[in-house]
């Protein structure tokens, strides 16, 4: 079979728009939305949760294809309404496995980097799991079974996700009752995201809301919301983020003193301790209310505002000649450009957390995101005309990591 169309690539452009826009409106109204650094780690995360997806969708095409072709209980023909109602049951499997994502440790430790974020915008809702979009598809096999081809379920999933970028933001007011209803609009996700207890595990639809009102899990906003989650990471680092609940939850396992219950922890909601252990995890933090909310922050490298501002783009670049519909690279050229770019995007939260050794570890991946382009794409970019810009990406990257970043003073010594 082919492989299914990347509705990521396709639409990718029009959600860079989308942030831009949301992000100039909002440094007009001064509403102060947007944090720096959430942004650019919401972005980066984003970038290498895109190239891992694609490693993804070959695991998924060929299990769901083998599901079809041999125990598929009959065959759905393409026709718009099939699409319609194949959308209509991504969006309730959806439901199942957001919600298990909520109630269920392992899977709560693959969906709560996109709640770490303590912002709520268009930017750090691109946060994205390395690990959530394979596990998501653990739930939407029936389709598959049912007769809904392989081809047409993975787009559609996409789709489904890309939609449900739109509830994230605090800049649509709420809207009138008949779409309110029965629509996931921002009004019903700020309530999802939000991190006061009254809001905890609600609001899971991804399209529609009625989901949650047929099951019992809707919530409407009774009191003013903040975001994040209890327990944040405290870091930048993308690769900690994404596996920091896990790190948690064995250090749980480890102290645990009895057996079933070292078991037991990785099934059970977030909130459950094991016996013998602290009844409150150690770093938790719930506020009274909104105004108290002490929201993690870093005194990131001097220089490093426009330095990662000048990286967004070739990372974007990047990031789409990987996952495009008509990438010329082959799969080691891509595995490859992926790691690079995952090492660009630590090197980010590196300088974010102003961690030593963060300014080489940006001329390294730097340099070597430099010379991995210069493997792969060499011969095609000379024919494609973008051989100057994959250099010049290369000595923008090099030359502001060396010079762009400076280290921090130290604080004059007393005499």
């Amino acid at each position: 079979m082919n492989a299914p169309l990347n509705v990521y690539a396709l639409v990718g452009p029009a959600i860079l728009v989308l942030i831009v826009a949301e992000f100039l409106y909002c440094v007009w109204r001064k509403n102060g939305y947007y944090s720096f650094q959430d942004s650019v780690i919401g972005l980066g995360t984003a970038i290498i949760a895109q190239c891992v997806n694609i490693a993804v969708s070959v695991g998924v095409i060929a299990v769901y294809s083998w599901i079809y072709d041999h125990h598929a209980i009959g065959r759905i023909e393409e026709t718009p309404l099939t699409y319609i109602l194949c959308y209509i049951g991504v969006d309730f499997l959806f439901y199942w496995f957001h919600r298990a994502g909520h109630r269920v440790n392992l899977f709560w430790a693959m969906h709560v980097p996109h709640h770490s974020a303590e912002e709520l915008n268009y930017a750090v809702a691109l946060r994205s799991s390395f690990t959530q979009r394979a596990a998501s598809f653990l739930f939407y096999w029936p389709l598959a079974w049912i007769g809904f081809s392989p081809q047409l379920i993975l787009p559609v999933v996409a789709l489904n996700l890309v939609i449900q970028l739109i509830p994230h933001t605090r800049v649509i007011p709420k809207l009138p009752a008949w779409i309110d209803s029965w629509l996931n609009t921002p009004y019903h996700h700020q309530v999802h995201h939000a991190a006061n207890p009254i809001y905890w595990d609600k609001n899971y639809g991804g399209t529609f809301i009625f989901w949650d009102k047929w099951f019992g899990t809707y919530q409407d906003q009774t009191e003013p919301l903040y975001y994040g989650v209890t327990v944040h990471p405290r870091s930048w680092d993308p690769t900690y983020l994404n596996f920091h609940w896990f790190m948690v939850l064995w250090r749980d396992t480890l102290d645990a003193p009895y057996i079933w219950d070292k078991f037991k922890l990785w099934f059970m909601p977030p909130g459950w301790r094991p016996r013998g252990l602290p009844e409150k995890r150690e770093g938790s933090r719930i506020w009274a209310h909104a105004s108290q909310q002490e929201k993690y922050q870093t005194q990131a490298l001097p220089g490093s505002t426009p330095y990662l501002l000048a990286q967004l783009f070739p990372a974007f670049w990047m990031m789409f000649l990987v996952i495009g519909n008509h990438s010329p690279l082959q799969t080691l050229e891509k595995f490859v450009l992926s790691l690079a770019l995952w090492l660009v995007v630590t090197s980010w939260g590196a300088i974010l957390d102003a961690r030593a050794g963060a300014r080489l570890l940006a001329i390294g991946a730097n340099t070597l995101t430099l010379a991995a382009l210069l493997w792969a794409f060499g011969t095609e970019l000379r024919e494609q005309g973008f051989w100057d810009l994959a250099v010049g990406t290369g000595a923008l990257f090099s030359s502001w990591a060396a010079f762009g970043l400076r280290a921090p003073r130290q604080p004059a010594q007393a005499a």
